[in-house]
């Protein structure tokens, strides 16, 4: 059998003419240990695909999401016609937000890179409300207890700052829901924009706005 289209596949799991372990799954974003679990696809065993991981320069104002209850477009609209098979996101970035998104067919692979033992850090370029100081800086770093979660970023400093506004460079170990715009409302603190600039070594470096492409084995090494 030869390499699924996204849009085929889809079509495929919405139809329940999927199997894992001989059961039916209908979920696309369904993970799939491979080489463990065995997939069955219209009646015909799967062989398990070589990994693929693929990076997104993600436009503001896409949910990070395979299908929108309320109908909002998704990153996959950056994959139409891309010939790409079903691969699905590392970790996400909320609507607001934009920048470097990953992607790949191998969920296991994709949960280590998203897990703070295991995964890279991430860094995200962030305009400020107000000017940022070296006081909130130090505040950022020492973190907030936010609903339950505590939040702080490893790393901050100052990419530039004008006269009502700022620019932030922030990294993090871990990233919980929103992590970044609840840390900073803590300290009733503004997101205007927010980007992410890098995923351990790798950046979004000349990768247009919606653009994509596939990383080479040495990248994929190197996360």
């Amino acid at each position: 059998m030869g390499i699924a289209s996204r849009s085929e596949a889809s079509r495929w799991v919405a139809e329940g003419r999927v199997r894992v372990d001989d059961v039916v799954v209908r979920d696309p974003e369904f993970p799939v240990r491979q080489g463990i679990e065995r997939v069955v696809i219209r009646g015909i065993e799967a062989v398990p695909a070589s990994r693929l991981v693929v990076m997104l320069n993600k436009p503001r104002g896409l949910v990070t999401t395979t299908r929108d209850e309320q109908n909002r477009d998704t990153v996959y609209r950056c994959f139409d016609d891309g010939g790409l098979p079903w691969i699905a996101p590392v970790g996400r970035l909320d609507r607001a937000s934009e920048g470097l998104l990953l992607f790949t067919n191998d969920p296991e692979w994709g949960a280590r890179i998203t897990d703070p033992a295991t995964g890279p850090e991430k860094t995200y370029h962030v305009q400020t409300s107000i000017v940022p100081t070296p006081a909130l800086l130090a505040q950022l770093v020492g973190g907030a207890v936010v609903d339950g979660e505590r939040l702080a970023a490893k790393a901050a400093r100052v990419l530039r700052a004008g006269d009502k506004h700022g620019w932030l460079e922030l990294v993090l170990d871990e990233g919980r829901n929103r992590h970044i715009r609840r840390l900073l409302e803590a300290f009733d603190v503004r997101v205007l924009r927010l980007v992410r600039t890098s995923i351990g070594p790798i950046t979004l470096g000349p990768l247009g706005k919606g653009k994509w492409r596939v990383l080479t084995d040495a990248e994929v090494e190197s996360l």
